[in-house]
């Protein structure tokens, strides 16, 4: 059964790129399935830190941005918008190079909270982090943000 309540279009979830950290960093919306949403990243000088290695914070900018995008496709726009609460990250092993695909599940779909399992993985298909993202699900209001793109 899915979790979608608009199943994403790669098409436009990729057109949402322009001009954001997504962006900068090279990151691309690559499937859809009836559970999860996945994304890669570039691992090169974008996002390395000091000793030529995946910096953990480029790690957890691509867990927020397939988490928060994730529980975006699971509200109705007209009614809520999505906010992060919280996000964590524990770094399995080092990646130097290639791109890190993340796939976020489910762990909870509340009325006003989410909360997604994010797992990235290197090209060698190696663990090299686990994320967890909490989203708050916010009533839309006067001062609500307005989304950049055409979510």
């Amino acid at each position: 059964m899915s979790i979608w309540q608009r199943p994403p279009s790669l098409e436009q979830l990729n057109a949402n790129r322009q001009n954001t950290i997504v962006e900068l960093l090279d990151i691309r919306f690559e499937a859809v399935e009836e559970d999860c949403l996945t994304a890669s990243m570039v691992v090169d000088s974008r996002t390395h830190q000091p000793y030529g290695l995946l910096h953990g914070g480029a790690s957890v900018v691509l867990a927020e941005t397939v988490g928060s995008m994730a529980s975006y496709q699971c509200i109705d726009p007209n009614r809520f918008y999505c906010v992060g609460l919280e996000v964590n990250a524990n770094h399995i092993r080092a990646v130097r190079s290639g791109r890190v695909t993340a796939v976020c599940r489910p762990v909870h779909l509340g009325r006003s909270s989410h909360v997604w399992d994010i797992r990235l993985h290197g090209d060698d298909g190696k663990l090299s982090c686990i994320s967890r993202l909490t989203v708050a699900v916010v009533p839309l209001g006067e001062n609500s943000p307005q989304p950049v793109g055409t979510l």
